[in-house]
């Protein structure tokens, strides 16, 4: 039986981490015992997006498994059970709704039904101008002040329709010049 994660993208090169990254990956790995290495393997992971535009590609995906001496699926298994990692290109911005308890009792469910009418997105969709990808994630810690989201380091507390409006018209102008 094989096991195999399919998408648009297995038609890229393998990508290489520069000097410096394999460096990280190196101080990474060791920080665990001799044949423990899979355990550094969520740190890679987040470099391998930072390093990789956003996102893990098949190709870099294989390449983190290949660094680790680990088998292919063992890296798939971690990269499409976390939510906090793009196994698909995403928009420019990666809006992440916590839809944990907390936050589904003070409207989180409405936040993200608001952000979907707006965008004309489903979770998991990027909008048409490849501006906005809309992602739900389960407990972002800051469960007394949901409903909230989470754009790249930066948290957004309370959200409303009208908060949710702003951020979105500051968020396309701060990503439209890039």
């Amino acid at each position: 039986m094989s096991i195999s994660v399919t998408h648009n993208y297995t038609d890229q090169p393998e990508p290489e981490f520069s000097a410096e990254k394999l460096l990280e990956v190196q101080r990474f790995i060791s920080m665990y015992p001799e044949g423990k290495q899979k355990s550094a393997l969520m740190r890679i992971l987040h470099l391998a997006e930072e390093e990789f535009g956003g996102w893990l590609s098949v190709p870099t995906m294989n390449y983190v498994a290949r660094l680790l001496n680990i088998q292919p699926i063992e890296v798939y298994e971690v990269a499409t059970f976390y939510t906090m990692f793009n196994i698909e290109k995403p928009g420019k911005v990666v809006l992440e709704v916590c839809r944990t308890g907390p936050c589904m009792l003070v409207g989180s469910d409405q936040i993200i039904e608001y952000i979907e009418n707006k965008l004309d997105i489903k979770v998991g969709q990027t909008s048409a101008d490849g501006m906005f990808t809309l992602k739900t994630a389960e407990c972002l810690g800051a469960c007394g002040y949901g409903p909230m989201l989470q754009c790249g380091k930066h948290y957004h507390e309370h959200l409303t329709p009208a908060k949710v409006d702003e951020l979105l018209d500051t968020l396309r102008k701060e990503h439209s010049e890039k």
